[in-house]
């Protein structure tokens, strides 16, 4: 780390944007850092679920990459970004929605891209940021899933390449990929042909455990984690 970055320090109100906060494990991060004292900023094509202090929403559709663009220009004050926003398609080779492919890329990837584009150099100007990706276990590839999990590889591999770019101005760069994860995707009728497999521990990812990981990758203690990609993944990694 430079002596720069060791001189600069965050503001006593840290700022935290956080995509895909009306639900699932994005709104169990929002939560999250609302109680630990951060100010967050929620951005969900659905509208916000939570009214209270702290905490600011834009609705926008982050399939589309000029309102991505349009936002990312209005956030460059973030000390941290949690790229939680995803969809799940699902489809074997010879049956492939290529729309659904495209949608997946643009929320998953392109949208990070964007938004990264923006707030990152703000960051680095102030040598400080945290960055963390949501991935997914299913990245390692897994049958019906090829679409999805190309997305979520990119992101491995995006944030690697940003570390590497960053670490010297004290902006950490990180995914978190959980396996099976209880929230409302599992529902999704479009997925209704490739069930969520029970991790080894007998039960789904909690957001909650998601979210305090990221509490703690966002924190001063986690200034020299970067390029990583951390698995929640309740043993299913162990098995052969």
């Amino acid at each position: 780390m430079s002596n720069n970055a060791a001189m600069k320090s965050p503001p006593s109100q840290r700022h935290a944007v956080v995509t895909g906060a009306s639900a699932g494990i994005g709104r169990a991060i929002t939560e999250l850092l609302l109680e630990s004292g951060w100010r967050v900023t929620g951005v969900d094509r659905d509208p916000p679920t939570l009214a209270t202090d702290h905490f600011n929403a834009f609705t926008v559709d982050l399939s589309i990459g000029t309102e991505v663009e349009r936002i990312a220009q209005q956030l460059v004050d973030a000390d941290a970004l949690v790229h939680a926003a995803g969809i799940l398609r699902v489809g074997r080779i010879g049956e492939l929605d290529h729309v659904a492919s495209d949608l997946m890329w643009r929320l998953h990837v392109d949208a990070a891209n964007r938004l990264c584009n923006t707030i990152m150099p703000a960051m680095a100007a102030r040598y400080h940021g945290r960055v963390v990706f949501i991935g997914s276990r299913v990245a390692q590839g897994m049958p019906g899933r090829g679409q999805y999990a190309a997305t979520k590889a990119a992101l491995i591999a995006m944030s690697r390449s940003w570390a590497a770019e960053f670490a010297e101005h004290g902006v950490t760069v990180n995914v978190v990929s959980p396996a099976a994860t209880a929230t409302g995707m599992l529902n999704d009728p479009a997925r209704s042909e490739s069930a969520a497999r029970v991790p080894p521990i007998g039960r789904l990812i909690e957001p909650v455990e998601v979210a305090q990981l990221i509490g703690y990758l966002l924190s001063p203690a986690a200034a020299a984690i970067t390029g990583q990609n951390i698995g929640i993944c309740g043993g299913a990694s162990l098995r052969c």
